[in-house]
């Protein structure tokens, strides 16, 4: 492909400045037209950000012959069908976070594109920040000797109730489960980038406010395949909002936010630096060149459907206790 022309399915809030500015600026890339259900806010959608073509059916979209790659930015629940639909008519497709509602999901898409001959992508936009690289050059350089161990921590304070209406986010039908599946894959995902794959995992979820019928905490041990070990928990009942990953080495230790921008390294002999690497004004668009680049023959995606499956797999081993109970 000499140019990627995108088309996307669900033109939502994740579209405004998170990704669909980044389709149109990214080198050998454009947005060639959208789609909603809705047709009105579609053509809205269109006018407002300079869009050729609006649709309000998803088969006229991916079958567009000016589209020859999907970027599918619904809620979890339709990322199945519009993958194998992508995958039906032979063109690419690029997948919102998590890829899916469950990893049974997951390899239903992986399966669909293997078939196709087709290439499959996941937002998990992490992998291409240069923060997080940054992260991974100062792991691979041994810049805290020999890693041993990680933990998570994210905190957030339950809002108060939405009304009749809930958001898409805690409706599991649409999501696949609460919180925890939405935030909680994408510090999961980028462990998985800097430690590798994620053996073994145990854990509990459990609602405790009562308010919703999802999990709002989630507390989980696991095992890199790498030997690494770690833990982790998410609570979305706190008092309080909070975000920390902590990667302990033998020489050193680096703490970092999965949501802001600080990174801290901290070596046994004394010297702290303190870093702030800024995230970029579509902070989709260092993947999105990533994946564009990878289509066009000249590089390749760190953020592909196997690996985030991998992340889809670890949240299904700590949510079906959850689910089971219920």
């Amino acid at each position: 492909m000499e140019s990627i022309r995108w088309g996307i399915i669900g033109c939502g809030d994740v579209t405004e400045v998170k990704s669909g500015p980044a389709l149109q600026k990214a080198a050998g890339s454009e947005l060639v037209a959208v789609m909603r259900r809705n047709g009105a806010l579609a053509e809205d959608y269109a006018n407002r950000h300079g869009v050729a073509k609006w649709y309000d059916n998803a088969e006229a979209l991916v079958n567009d012959p000016d589209v020859n790659a999907v970027y599918v930015a619904t809620p979890p629940g339709f990322h199945r069908e519009y993958a194998l639909l992508a995958a039906s008519v032979g063109k690419p497709v690029y997948v919102e976070k998590p890829m899916a509602r469950n990893y049974r999901e997951c390899l239903e898409m992986l399966s669909a594109c293997e078939q196709a001959k087709m290439p499959l992508f996941v937002a998990y936009y992490r992998r291409g920040l240069p923060r997080f690289i940054e992260i991974k050059r100062q792991l691979d350089r041994g810049a805290i000797g020999d890693i041993r161990f990680v933990q998570s921590v994210q905190l957030q304070s339950m809002r108060a109730d939405e009304g009749e209406v809930l958001p898409w986010r805690i409706q599991p039908e649409l999501s696949g489960g609460g919180l925890f599946v939405d935030l909680a894959s994408h510090t999961l995902d980028i462990l998985d980038y800097l430690l590798g794959p994620i053996g073994e995992v145990k854990g509990f979820a459990r609602n405790q406010s009562g308010q919703h019928h999802v999990e709002d905490i989630v507390t989980t041990t696991y095992a890199f395949e790498s030997g690494v070990l770690g833990t982790g928990a998410w609570c979305f009942n706190a008092f309080t909002r909070s975000d920390m990953n902590e990667i302990i080495g033998s020489k050193g230790k680096i703490s970092f936010s999965t949501f802001g921008e600080d990174l801290r390294i901290e070596r046994v002999d004394g010297q702290t630096e303190e870093l702030i690497i800024p995230n970029p004004a579509h902070i989709q668009q260092p993947l999105i060149q990533l994946v564009v680049d990878e289509l066009r023959g000249l590089g390749s995606s760190p953020s592909t459907g196997t690996s985030a499956a991998r992340t889809n797999r670890v949240m299904d081993e700590l949510l079906n206790g959850f689910y089971w109970q219920k």
